[in-house]
């Protein structure tokens, strides 16, 4: 089991830069974090965690966005554009529906390139920055070569992306281009595209910008500091679960470490830490499998197929982090089939709260497992949708009504209306 603990006390190594170092969860090697380009251990290849001399609190927490919580990130401010205070969503006719005490939606597709990812680049592409790299890369599915276009544009960086050829909505190859990413369509899938990455990163070609790279796993787990104070001030309690779709688990780990720098704060009660459930799609979803099956590691699936496209990954690179993070929160992981992401879909449009298909997996998730009994009526839950509904326009327009044709007359219109 990976050792994910934080002391009570931290004290920073002779290896930290101001008060910031780099932890093995496996073996415990410490490391410098800005000296040489690291991202897992040099010792037993486990996967790394940024750690801190310091728990900040919410009272230590100023200003906005991403960056009102510098305290537990590693630098004062990032390359940003901006990003964060994306809104926690009222949904009653959903919350009616599945009987919970209360349901919020986190809208992660508010953030500026459309997706949560925009968290983790303002971090990662800043960190790349004080390493004085000259080439960003990454793997995508398509919301992680969005956001790193855009900020890589921003900090005047070369960007590099490799896309499973055909596997990517338009919407956010579009986005990547415009940004001037140059983009290499794979013959393969996305873990094949990781593989890649990974291999020129170890060649000293690219910094990886994945969620492998631990930093960019800081600015996620702001996300989590949002839902519980946003949370707390309208309900005067913090959510009993946090429901979240499922790829390279990357924020199903930010999440985690959040909840326990919070507790190491004295700020939440262990008791009081959010339930972490995950959902996949059935046709992806290595975590469920590795979850049923009591083990503390995932089977590589090679072959993967969903509509649900930001979670089609049959490798997920951070489950030695989020699998922790699921049993340790008393959570679960439950597959959803592509029916019941599309049926989400089309509910959440119908609460005016417009996302694209791998986030709806959250409420396609919720809905199932309150049919079997696994979560209760007396519980306060949020969603978490991860991209917005235009990142993947031709799903949404398959899920939505289709144009209805009409002459060219108001009384032809209102003969039209009239008919239904």
């Amino acid at each position: 089991m990976a050792d994910l603990a934080l002391p009570d006390e931290p004290t920073a190594p002779d290896v930290a830069t101001d008060g910031v170092w780099l932890h093995c969860i496996e073996c415990g090697e410490q490391f410098a974090p800005f000296e040489d380009i690291i991202y897992t251990c040099s010792d037993c290849g486990g996967l790394l965690e940024a750690r801190y001399d310091r728990y900040p609190t919410f009272d230590d927490f100023e200003g906005s966005g991403v960056w009102r919580y510098a305290e537990s990130l590693p630098f004062e401010e990032g390359v940003t554009l901006p990003e964060g205070d994306t809104p926690l969503h009222r949904v009653p006719r959903l919350e009616d529906e599945i009987g919970v005490e209360a349901l919020r939606v986190k809208h992660e597709g508010m953030n500026p390139t459309g997706s949560f990812k925009d968290r983790g680049m303002t971090v990662g592409v800043r960190v790349a920055e004080e390493l004085g790299v000259g080439r960003l890369a990454c793997a995508s599915t398509g919301n992680t070569s969005a956001a790193l276009a855009a900020y890589g544009a921003r900090a005047a960086l070369e960007t590099l992306v490799l896309l499973p050829a055909g596997k990517v909505a338009a919407g956010k190859i579009a986005q990547a281009s415009l940004h001037g990413a140059r983009i290499l369509e794979v013959d393969g899938n996305f873990d094949s595209c990781l593989d890649i990455v990974q291999d020129l990163a170890d060649r000293g070609e690219a910094y990886l910008l994945n969620s492998l790279n631990p930093f960019r796993l800081e600015g996620q787990k702001t996300i989590g500091f949002e839902i519980l104070e946003e949370f707390h001030a309208d309900y005067g309690r913090f959510p009993d679960r946090i429901v979240l779709p499922v790829g390279n688990a990357g924020n199903t780990a930010a999440l985690y470490k959040c909840f326990r720098e919070m507790v190491a704060a004295g700020e939440l009660d262990e008791d009081e830490v959010p339930k972490l459930t995950g959902v996949q799609a059935e046709g992806a979803a290595p975590m469920v499998e590795a979850i049923a099956e009591g083990n503390e590691d995932t089977r590589r699936w090679e072959d993967v197929e969903t509509i649900a496209t930001a979670i089609r990954i049959g490798n997920p690179v951070n489950a030695p982090k989020a699998l922790p993070g699921i049993s340790e929160t008393g959570g679960t992981a439950v597959a959803v089939s592509d029916e019941e992401i599309t049926d989400a879909q089309r509910t959440l449009a119908g609460e005016g709260v417009g996302v694209e298909p791998a986030s709806a997996a959250s409420v396609a998730g919720l809905r199932k497992l309150r049919d079997e009994g696994v979560v209760g009526d007396d519980e306060d839950v949020v969603c978490l949708t991860t991209g917005h509904l235009l990142k993947d326009p031709d799903a949404a327009a398959k899920a939505g009504a289709d144009p209805e044709p009409v002459a060219n007359d108001t009384e032809a219109v209102l003969e039209h209306l009239a008919e239904e």
